[in-house]
């Protein structure tokens, strides 16, 4: 705002600067799309470690090759990667359990405990119920526990009531990532483990002998023995201290916790005894000539309530991972995740249908094309040497793309679920020495070369010599190779769509990948400039910002040229953007960059020099 002179002086204004700085978008986001143990359907869940992908999708299976593609990942330097987990349509079962009211309506369910996603790792989940709330007599709390992953959620306060403002699905649903909530009945479910009946204002005479049984084990006690307790509890909180302190107290069967971790609670009139397990068959009961009494006998559940049923869903076949773009499954769930870059489908190289891979890949290009991403096709496995491969390449012509690179042939490695030498298809590990060479050289660097080391292979499914890598590479295959010392190496940097007979000037991996960083940067870093007054100010603050993102990259070598004006350019003037542009709206900006091409072929020339004279 203008500066308010009131006396004289000096005065001193800040005034914002008219360059805003482009900043460079992520290069190396890996996404993968397939089947894994467990894990939310169609959803893209980002992940930056392989220890992320073993707690949110279970890890290795041998049903799954997405699990040794992300493992692969990691291992070759990898750092972020969004994970979509596809079954086939209509196979799986998500596991369930029912919990039944509170009051005395017999089998009368009034909620159903679903597990998130189908697949037999809901079977490993289980719900407790609990009425130690503030309001203990129509609300509850659900406790959800994984049994193998060690994950925990507590939702409290919850009704079946759905004028509620803790209506039970709404909560649930919307705030857990294991489980979905669905109301079957009014009511409530009934509490976990052993409840009370209702005590009075003033308790009973405590000095009784009580027998607990859990699960097999049974023991006898003083519930309160003036000699050696103390005095006696006046409240239910203090007898539901003395209580658990009692049973915890009391000797376990070998290898159990049922009654050392042992809780006591008090809700409401009402004390809640759960057994300190989680085996559904250590339930709580008290027995004894005052057992009635005091009321400990008149509602036993199990400690807690678990989930079963769950079945995993069939790896996913053509048509799953192609997905719906409108409900956003299979690879269409990646329209709406940013920064993603690079596209691994490892499930695709052991199908036998051709025409059912193209279609894939079809349908990924379309896509790739869309949000800016490249897509690293795996060779068939079927490829078994390189007259193979250079019969079976003809059926990729219809989708001979610029954004996505073949690679041949597959990776030899321990498995790590068994120790022995399988073969793997290299899109993993392929991505992963693209991360490394990313992070270390810049996008523009060839992802190839003895850089480009591929880590923990202990060889290939087809050793190529040079001869044979001569073959394979005029036909756009990136083939991969082992050398003695260094190892095995990725030792190809082209596009499908780079073979020589296509003569594309999208020919080059890094090429293609620089002009897509390029692109979406400048999409993203020139937001600023829409609704803005369309004028020479605009399109000079435009040129600025550009230059300023172009030149960056030239000082770091993405750039062919030994000055800037042989790099690049940025127009945006009179001369691109007419009176008719303006009257619609349109402002129009021109750049030009001249991308540094790999040394695909270095030729050294040597000449013997001979009968020199001497000088």
């Amino acid at each position: 705002m203008p500066t308010i002179t009131s006396y004289p002086g000096v005065y001193v204004e800040e005034i914002p600067s008219n360059a805003r700085t482009i900043t460079t978008v992520t290069t190396s986001v890996t996404a993968f799309v397939g089947h894994t143990k467990w894990g939310p359907l169609n959803t893209p869940v980002r992940i930056t470690s392989f220890a992320d992908f073993e707690q949110r999708f279970g890890g290795l299976t041998a049903r799954s090759a997405v699990g040794y593609a992300v493992h692969q990942f990691f291992a070759n330097g990898g750092r972020i990667a969004v994970v979509v987990r596809v079954s086939r349509s209509g196979s799986g079962e998500a596991a369930c359990v029912r919990l039944h009211s509170d009051d005395d309506r017999e089998d009368c369910p009034v909620l159903a405990v679903h597990a998130k996603a189908p697949g037999v790792w809901g079977n490993g989940l289980h719900v407790a119920v609990d009425h130690d709330t503030a309001d203990p007599e129509e609300t509850f709390t659900l406790r959800v526990a994984d049994s193998r992953g060690g994950a925990h959620e507590v939702f409290t306060g919850l009704s079946l009531d759905p004028e509620h403002g803790r209506y039970a699905e709404t909560v649930v649903n919307a705030g857990s990532a294991l489980i979905r909530a669905e109301v079957l009945d009014e009511g409530r479910p009934a509490a976990s483990g052993t409840v009370s009946k209702e005590f009075g204002d003033e308790l009973p005479d405590l000095d009784v002998e009580l027998t607990a049984r859990i699960g097999e084990v049974e023991r006898d006690f003083t519930l309160h023995d003036p000699d050696h307790d103390g005095p006696a509890p006046t409240t239910l909180v203090e007898l539901a201290l003395l209580l658990e302190r009692k049973l915890r107290a009391l000797p376990d069967a070998p290898g159990k916790r049922g009654f050392a971790d042992a809780e006591v609670v008090a809700f409401g009139k009402r004390l809640q005894i759960v057994a300190g397990s989680t085996d559904p068959c250590d339930e709580v009961r008290f027995s004894g000539e005052c057992a009635g009494d005091l009321g400990l006998d008149e509602t036993v559940n199990p400690p807690v309530f678990p989930l079963e049923g769950g079945e995993d869903g069939d790896p996913p076949g053509p048509r799953d991972l192609i997905g719906d773009p409108a409900a956003k499954t299979g690879i269409q769930a990646l329209r709406d995740v940013d920064d993603v870059n690079l596209l691994a489908l490892p499930e695709l190289a052991d199908h036998e249908s051709t025409e059912d891979v193209l279609a894939v890949i079809s349908a990924a290009d379309r896509l790739c094309r869309e949000r800016r991403i490249f897509q690293l096709v795996d060779a068939p496995s079927s490829w078994g040497g390189v007259e193979a491969a250079r019969a079976g390449i003809s059926a990729f012509d219809p989708v001979r793309s610029d954004h996505a690179g073949l690679y041949f042939p597959h990776l030899q490695l321990p498995d790590p679920l068994t120790g022995r030498i399988r073969a793997f298809p290299p899109c993993g590990a392929v991505a992963g020495v693209i991360a490394r060479t990313d992070t270390e050289r810049g996008v523009w660097k060839a992802p190839a070369g003895t850089e480009a080391k591929v880590v923990g292979v202990r060889s290939l499914s087809v050793p190529l010599s040079d001869r044979e890598n001569g073959l394979l590479n005029p036909l756009g295959v990136n083939c991969l190779r082992a050398f003695p010392v260094v190892g095995p190496l990725v030792w190809g940097a082209r596009t499908l769509a780079g073979s020589d007979s296509a003569d594309s000037e999208w020919k080059y991996l890094p090429v293609r990948r620089l002009a897509l960083h390029v692109e979406e940067s400048l999409r993203r870093g020139l937001q600023w400039a829409v609704f803005e007054p369309n004028d020479d100010q605009l399109w000079q603050q435009i040129r600025l910002n550009a230059a300023g993102f172009l030149h960056d990259l030239f000082r770091r070598g993405a750039f062919q040229g030994g000055t800037p004006r042989e790099a690049y350019f940025v127009k945006c003037d009179s001369d691109t953007t007419s009176e008719a542009d303006i009257a619609r709206g349109v402002v129009n900006v021109v750049v030009g960059i001249a991308p540094v091409k790999p040394a695909e072929f270095v030729v050294v020339t040597i000449q013997q020099m001979t009968g020199q004279p001497e000088v």
